[in-house]
């Protein structure tokens, strides 16, 4: 018995648009949609990760499709727990029979409030953990991003996510100084499904918005303008329509989100001591999570600062591998709890 580990650790990337599960030893094995399938009649779960992310906007009226996370926090306490047994027992299907509850290290945005974070907390140990210690998005993924964190140097992470941005300069082990927006890949999506509402009277529905961005999307000017077909229904007479859209058009519905962007990254930098801002000037920005593969945005950001601007090799899965990791330090967190301040959110 003493080969067997009884108790097998898990990170948890909680994110609005993603959820991913890192299991200590084996890496990320979790990766499913922030999405779940609610019966409204009987209000049982029919369906919880990718098979439910496929029922967006072709389900029966007795079927509501919910995200239950919103701007990286739970608007919807029961079937965030629910969702969040659903992964951990995904990610422990191979566990032995004798294993104890995990200890689980679980992502929040740098700027929640306690009780949002308690929410958070609660509802992990409600899915099946046996502690729950928070830490701070932007720091789990720089860890991820293979920044030296713990070392007396300042080293600048992005994180655009679903719900927010995180913008965070970090030092010996903690965030000397952050931001939070919510403002980041959703806010793509529903700024593209408006564009095209007001110019052209289609309505689109949520999944072509995202196809849109990541197929046509850029940030800032476009040099090689392509064409895209998108289907959706005719506001004015009802039916269904095909329209022609370019990429110049996409890059002006998202002006206003890079906007913002870069403003939460130009602030940040304001209030960094004068140390680490040359660090970062040495070093430069490292840009993770979805909304960073939105081509040319590290260029917008780079131009706009003058400094240089990396996106880092798995933006995707940097937050997930960086809990992870940080589990070998869950001492750590144990004595100092969501290794951040807490910044103002807007």
């Amino acid at each position: 018995m003493g080969r067997f580990s009884l108790s097998q650790d898990l990170g948890i990337d909680l994110g609005t648009a993603n959820t991913l599960v890192f299991v200590k030893g084996k890496g990320v094995v979790v990766r499913e949609p922030t999405v779940v399938a609610k019966n409204i009649e009987t209000r049982e779960i029919e369906s919880v990760g990718k098979s439910a992310r496929n029922m967006i906007g072709r389900t029966p009226g007795n079927i509501s499709v919910v995200r239950p996370m919103k701007d990286g926090v739970i608007a919807d306490y029961d079937t965030t727990a629910v969702m969040m047994k659903f992964f951990i027992k995904q990610a422990m299907s191979r566990r032995s029979l004798f294993a104890k509850k995990p200890n689980v290290m679980i992502c929040v945005p740098s700027g929640i409030t306690m009780v949002e974070e308690r929410a958070v907390v609660d509802a992990t140990k409600q899915a099946g953990a046996k502690e729950a210690y928070p830490i701070a998005e932007p720091f789990a993924s720089a860890i991820g991003a293979g920044l030296p964190v713990w070392e007396p140097t300042g080293s600048m992470i992005v994180d655009i996510g679903g719900g927010t941005t995180e913008v965070a300069v970090i030092s010996l082990g903690g965030i000397v100084t952050s931001r939070s927006i919510r403002t980041a890949g959703d806010n793509m999506d529903e700024s593209v499904t408006n564009y095209i509402r007001k110019h052209y009277n289609l309505m689109i529905g949520e999944r072509s918005a995202e196809s849109i961005k990541m197929d046509i999307g850029v940030a800032g000017e476009v040099k090689e303008d392509v064409e895209m077909d998108i289907r959706g229904r005719d506001l004015l007479t009802g039916l269904p329509k095909t329209i022609t859209i370019t990429a110049r058009e996409i890059a002006d519905s998202l002006n206003d989100t890079v906007e913002d962007i870069v403003e939460a990254v130009k602030d940040t930098l304001e209030t960094t001591p004068p140390e680490l801002a040359a660090d970062i000037m040495d070093r430069g920005i490292v840009l993770s999570g979805g909304g960073s593969l939105l081509k040319n945005l590290d260029k917008i950001i780079s131009d706009e600062t003058k400094m240089p601007v990396f996106v880092t090799d798995d933006p995707l899965e940097s937050v997930a591998i960086g809990t992870g990791k940080s589990l070998e330090y869950i001492r750590h967190f144990r004595s100092h709890p969501n290794v951040s301040s807490r910044p103002t959110v807007e």
